[in-house]
């Protein structure tokens, strides 16, 4: 049983614990400082967070023992390279985090603004950006790779086969999905089904909008995502993708996903009214559950606010472990469900912006 819950925010890292069923504040960590991410690396219990300084940039701090002492290591660098042949390249924000496999000790993954993948093979002490990724045909075609209502794209999610640490997924905003088997040296494109109706070719093969990827891991094949266009399922590692999304449009849009860590049917999402108005659907805050795979959607609002309400959650905001789920919204508020997400309860609404979850 999971008995820290970390909560990023604008104004710091909020840690809650699990005391007799109760969640309460335990302590809070860089206060005043936006923390962009929050990632528990399960392997040894180590917790990172990057911090979005406005003044000195991204920073990136890590604890061994759950907070009491932090270290920070320096952060992924663009150093001689650029983004555009005329433009070099500078690191905008930290998004994502993944350690690369339980045979790779102090090995990690991490997504970056502006659109770059880098690994560490030394617990963080030196990062260097995967070239293959970063040269890709599709990139450097600036028609292809393109930011989500920001200056660049990003790399919000990494997803780790656990059946082999070579095969690694990463999710990109806007571009798709990308596939390595080789550990990182070769990626392509595994976008097929995806719709992206912004673009002239909706079915391009370069150009999507995923909001958030993973893999279910006890059925590596699996692999869910909420887009920007819908949600949608493979069950084929990504060859064919299937849009699963709720009939009617309910759900559809929206940014947070989780998903079951046994059942490869199960998934959960809290939906949003259009990608024009980011706010919940008739200003209910609801969360949508399938148990067969999209075919079908239920949802529940008990003990959630169901009149008036603005809350979004926003793409890392939204974390499940066993029969415990939690989401935190735009506007600090903090609700958890201990009975897979059948009713809610209130943990807190005096946060600022929630940013990122993570359980430990």
């Amino acid at each position: 049983m999971q008995t820290k819950l970390l909560v990023g925010t604008s104004k710091g890292l909020v840690i809650f614990s699990n005391i007799n069923d109760a969640w309460k504040i335990d302590s809070i960590e860089f206060v005043g400082l936006p923390v962009s991410l929050v990632y528990v690396d399960d392997r040894a219990n180590t917790w990172w967070i990057a911090l979005s300084h406005r003044h000195w940039g991204e920073k990136l701090h890590y604890s061994e023992n759950e907070g009491r002492n932090w270290q920070e290591v320096v952060a992924p660098s663009y150093s001689n390279y650029s983004f555009k042949s005329d433009k070099p390249a500078s690191l905008k924000k930290i998004w994502s985090m993944q350690h690369a496999g339980i045979n790779r000790s102090g090995a990690l993954w991490v997504g970056t603004e502006p659109g770059g993948l880098f690994y560490s093979d030394d617990n963080g002490k030196n990062f260097h950006l995967i070239e293959s990724l970063w040269n890709h045909p599709s990139r450097l075609d600036s028609n292809q790779w393109f930011g989500a209502g920001k200056d660049s794209p990003f790399i919000h999610s990494i997803v780790l086969d656990p059946r082999d640490s070579n095969h690694v997924y990463v999710g990109v905003s806007c571009a798709g999905v990308f596939e390595t088997v080789d550990g990182g040296k070769n990626w392509h494109a595994k976008n097929n089904g995806l719709v992206a109706a912004y673009l002239p070719n909706p079915k391009a093969e370069v150009g999507h909008d995923p909001h958030r990827i993973l893999v279910c891991p006890t059925q590596p094949d699996t692999i869910w995502q909420q887009n920007h266009c819908g949600i949608f399922r493979t069950t084929n590692g990504g060859d064919v993708w299937e849009n699963v999304s709720g009939k009617g449009g309910f759900p559809k849009y929206g940014f947070a996903l989780v998903i079951d860590e046994n059942d490869p049917n199960a998934a959960w999402v809290i939906p949003a009214q259009s990608d024009e108005q980011r706010i919940p659907v008739d200003l209910r805050l609801a969360v949508c559950k399938t148990t067969d795979g999209g075919e079908n959607w239920s949802f529940t609002s008990q003990g959630l606010p169901q009149a008036n309400t603005f809350d979004l959650v926003l793409r890392h905001s939204f974390v499940k472990t066993e029969n415990t789920l939690a989401f935190g919204t735009n506007n600090g508020n903090l609700y958890l469900s201990d009975d897979n997400g059948n009713t809610w309860k209130t943990i807190s609404q005096n946060l600022a912006m929630v940013n990122y979850l993570a359980f430990s």
